[in-house]
């Protein structure tokens, strides 16, 4: 059953699996900046760092909406297979279980699409 609204779901999750990305993508950078796993890391480190600014400020804006919704989302529960996050909004709560391959997937695509647009600023 739903309880929070389209809108209100989609801004919540938007920002839950971007924030997500970011975390992946600040490992990426750190495993990158530590270690010479390319022959030349100096492109792909500007690279990540550019996709993290631009995933930054899409989260700032994100958690502004949230705050004016009154919107909020937390992991509330974790297995080997699943974990669940609970979207608060306003007096209503909505808990949604995710297959981990499948937040594996979203931010996998958010990734991309951050990569993406980021080439076509570059053109």
């Amino acid at each position: 059953m739903r309880y929070i609204t389209d809108e209100e779901f989609k801004i919540a999750s938007r920002y839950l699996f971007l924030s997500i990305a970011i975390e992946v993508i600040q490992k990426d950078l750190d495993t990158l900046r530590n270690n010479s796993i390319f022959k030349i890391n100096e492109p792909y480190i500007k690279l990540l760092e550019s996709i993290e600014k631009k995933a930054l400020e899409e989260r700032r804006e994100l958690k502004q909406q949230m705050h004016m919704k009154n919107l909020k989302v937390l992991q509330t529960g974790t297995s080997e297979q699943f974990t669940e996050y609970t979207f608060y909004s306003k007096r209503k709560e909505e808990k949604r279980n995710y297959f981990n391959p499948a937040i594996r997937k979203k931010v996998l695509v958010i990734i991309e699409e951050l990569i993406e647009s980021n080439e076509e600023v570059g053109s």
